[in-house]
């Protein structure tokens, strides 16, 4: 049986598992759902039609599914959808997308986002993500697999921050950031592969130094990208992952503003 302080409001259209936990003062709103071993400690917000698996933990403070920060947004009854084994700290706001894309706002598994995080509409995280204390994502912001994002980080809309990246703290991010990447400066900018996040996710030694080649190529050297691939091609360093590099890099060139997804904006 769901353990349901008396100071909480939950409302008779919300669904929620046997074993859930929600403490005082917490509003649950209609049509949310809440799946199985999830704990939402004091003051916590799960507005209308948010769907939230199973094991999640919602700290103090925090309001999932709120209505997005939009000028143009006429009411629609959009979604967000958060899945399994997130954390999320003191104050973390997600909103509910807008009718500018599939009018689902969504979190993945398994991630971290610290106090007084900030999730826009529209928005989509992916699993293993850590969103340090203050960091904000803009619109229409894309965030990949293994991503970290460190203190105080502001994200611009429709930018896409790749899989196992990281970005330094306190950084105004306004182009995409490549997968694999360290971004540090203002605006953040590949400094270096992320070698800490390859090593801790048991990248091997020969992808590591082919994505090292394809960074120097690419940001020092600046031969251009067709030069790039033909040169790692003929050194067998052209592996999976440098191609995901390569092919992001080339999809961001693509886009306004080193954005490639500002042609969705556009669209």
């Amino acid at each position: 049986m769901a353990q349901i302080h008396q100071f909480a409001s939950i409302d008779s259209a919300a669904e929620i598992a046997e074993d859930v936990v929600v403490g005082p003062f917490c509003v649950i709103g209609p049509r949310a759902t809440i799946g199985a071993g999830t704990i939402l400690e004091n003051n916590v917000t799960v507005c209308a039609n948010v769907v939230i698996g199973e094991n999640n933990h919602f700290h103090p403070g925090v309001v999932i599914g709120g209505e997005p920060q939009d000028l143009s947004y006429q009411g629609t009854e959009t979604q967000t959808i958060v899945g399994n084994n997130n954390i999320f700290r003191e104050g973390v706001t997600v909103n509910r997308a807008s009718e500018k894309e599939d009018g689902i706002t969504s979190v993945g598994d398994d991630c971290y986002i610290m106090a007084c995080g900030h999730v826009a509409h529209d928005c989509k995280v992916g699993n293993h993500v850590v969103m340090a204390n203050a960091t904000l994502l803009g619109g229409h912001v894309h965030v990949h697999d293994h991503a970290t994002l460190s203190g105080g980080v502001a994200v611009h809309h429709f930018t896409t921050i790749g899989s196992y990246s990281f970005v330094g703290g306190q950084r105004r991010v306004i182009h995409d950031v490549p997968p694999y990447m360290l971004a540090d400066g203002n605006p953040a900018r590949p400094r270096c592969i992320n070698i800490v996040a390859l090593k801790r996710n048991d990248f091997e030694t020969d992808q590591i130094s082919a994505l090292a080649d394809a960074h120097r190529m690419m940001y020092r050297a600046k031969v251009g990208m067709e030069h790039a691939r033909e040169f790692l091609r003929a050194n067998t360093q052209l592996l999976p992952c440098v191609e995901n590099l390569l092919d992001f890099v080339q999809t961001q060139q693509s886009g306004r503003h080193g954005r490639g997804r500002d042609s969705r904006r556009a669209a």
